[in-house]
């Protein structure tokens, strides 16, 4: 089985490079989609989330308003601590068990782990290897604004709370970039494929 961490930064394309090897076959395991499950309405976390942060982060149906909370961790770096202390932790709960479940399943497999902080979190560690998506920045602010309707600013804000990806890419293995078209990106996702085929145990 090879474990391969999967990362990049806001509007970086990450999700689509994700797609982009499911297609091919590989496995994937998401921990953006881990992260929503482990928050809904009554489980621990949300608890916990209301618990700190207080209701007014609700949206009528109970469920937690990504963009209220948003507001709230990205203007204070203890609030952002605070929030990942509750999360991360139950996401590498989930995520540990469903490796597992595909290592039973499929012994020689290759993973796609995908995760947004996975340098930051250390989580890269527990990876064989490491791809990094990577776009420039004005792309990159510029997807961010089309995307989720924030100002030009606020996406800088955003970007900037993250580890830079000039940084990322000293972590990785393999480096796709993802400032052209789709055209080019799937060909660079088709070359990293071919050499983790040649890498699998």
């Amino acid at each position: 089985m090879l474990i391969v961490g999967l990362t990049g930064s806001y509007a970086s394309g990450k999700s689509t490079v994700a797609k982009m090897f499911v297609e091919l076959g590989i496995a994937l395991i998401d921990a953006d989609r881990i992260a929503r499950e482990v928050v809904k309405p009554d489980k621990q976390a949300w608890l916990e989330i209301v618990g700190h942060f207080g209701k007014g982060i609700l949206l009528k149906n109970s469920e937690i308003d990504r963009k209220a909370l948003g507001e709230i961790v990205f203007g204070s770096d203890a609030e952002r601590e605070r929030l990942n202390a509750i999360v991360h932790p139950r996401v590498l709960d989930e995520e540990l068990r469903a490796i597992e479940e595909i290592k039973n399943r499929e012994p020689d497999a290759i993973i796609i782990l995908s995760v947004p902080l996975l340098i930051e979190s250390g989580h890269y560690k527990n990876c064989d290897k490491i791809v990094v998506v990577t776009v420039d920045k004005d792309t990159q602010i510029k997807r961010l604004m089309e995307r989720d309707g924030f100002s030009r600013e606020e996406s800088i804000r955003r970007i900037s709370a993250q580890m830079p990806l000039s940084e990322k890419v000293t972590y990785a293995d393999f480096v796709i970039d993802n400032s052209g078209s789709r055209q080019e990106t799937e060909l660079q996702v088709k070359e990293v494929f071919k050499k983790l085929r040649m890498l699998k145990p």
